[in-house]
């Protein structure tokens, strides 16, 4: 089996989720990001919280935010670097938006015009809304007078890295479009803008640092770790299995051919069996153990790069079979 490659991390570009938040724990870096994207000038007032995890109640699902930060006009800009479309996406702005709009007010306040304004940006080098734009800009509108918005100071920005409509953007959010993925010293070197060379300067310090290495390469074993326990589990599961059904098929038939041929195939179907459900089972277990965490499925997905609907799918039967792991499986296999 091909083991997987670990990227180094001098390799890694800005869309890499690990870089973009080592990155953005910087305020001058995040602040020319959020300004370049938005084409405003941004002045931020603290020093950006980076992989903020939120739990507005016990009874609601976590979310974690890539980035996060208030301006000094006192609107919140968070910002989330996706590098594959989970589906979800659209749904999922809606709801990170609505969670942090409850966390904003204290208990028992009736003034909800004390609710800051916020800006959700998604960038993603795909085109969520496939109409070629580089930028998709979201603010509640009346169907009826469509220059009427409704006025709760609520944006979303998605931002496009592929987009086509060139002619409607400054030179330097071009630059930037083209840096996000491919954030090299060529790169940065062509482009006359200040703030994203003070980005990339950021990303050298980073990729040269020793912690950023060291927590880099924690994080790739970790999920290492996790695929390769579960495909070991597999395996020996999988042998066995296939060990048992090749004998019992032989003896059926009562041939030494039979036994033979039996064997081999049930070896290699019980394997591929076997190795399937060793997976599937390993897996349950970690989706488990990490929904116990509070972690949301859209997190437990994009930490194993697993489909979002399986991972919904496992946590619905886990909160109807208590976790029991073996419950669960069945509970998904079953016709």
């Amino acid at each position: 089996m091909t083991e997987k490659t670990v990227t180094k991390l001098e390799q890694l570009n800005l869309v890499d989720r690990f870089l973009f938040s080592e990155t953005m724990e910087d305020k001058d870096a995040y602040q020319a990001v959020v300004s370049i994207l938005l084409e405003n000038e941004i002045d931020l007032l603290d020093r950006p919280e980076t992989e903020k995890e939120l739990r507005v109640s016990p009874q609601l699902r976590q979310i974690r935010l890539d980035v996060v930060s208030l301006d000094r006009a006192g609107t919140l800009y968070y910002t989330e670097m996706q590098n594959r479309d989970t589906g979800n996406l659209k749904k999922r702005s809606r709801y990170y938006q609505a969670q942090l709009d409850v966390s904003l007010l204290e208990p028992g306040s009736k003034d909800f015009n004390l609710l800051n304004d916020s800006c959700f940006i998604l960038i993603a080098p795909f085109d969520l809304y496939e109409r070629g734009l580089y930028r998709y800009t979201f603010e509640g509108v009346c169907r009826e007078c469509p220059d009427l918005k409704i006025g709760d100071g609520a944006i979303r920005v998605f931002i496009n890295t592929k987009g086509k409509n060139r002619e409607k953007f400054s030179q330097e959010f071009l630059d930037f479009m083209e840096y996000i993925t491919a954030s090299t010293d060529e790169t940065a070197g062509k482009t006359e803008s200040g703030r994203i060379k003070l980005i990339h300067e950021r990303v050298g310090k980073i990729r040269k640092s020793e912690k950023a290495g060291v927590n880099y390469m924690q994080l790739w074993e970790e999920m290492a770790y996790v695929r390769e326990e579960a495909i070991e589990e597999g395996r020996t599961e999988g042998l066995e299995k296939g060990r048992a059904e090749g004998l019992e098929e032989g003896r059926t038939e009562g041939l030494e051919k039979g036994r033979a041929e039996g064997l081999e195939k049930g070896r290699a179907e019980g394997l591929e069996i076997g190795l399937a459900e060793g997976k599937s089972k390993k897996l349950i277990n970690i989706v488990c153990r990490m929904l116990k965490k509070n972690n949301t499925p859209e997190i437990i997905a994009d930490n194993l790069e697993e489909s979002i609907d399986y991972i919904k799918e496992i946590d619905r039967a886990a909160q109807e079979c208590g976790y029991d792991c073996d419950k669960i499986y069945e509970r998904l296999t079953a016709i």
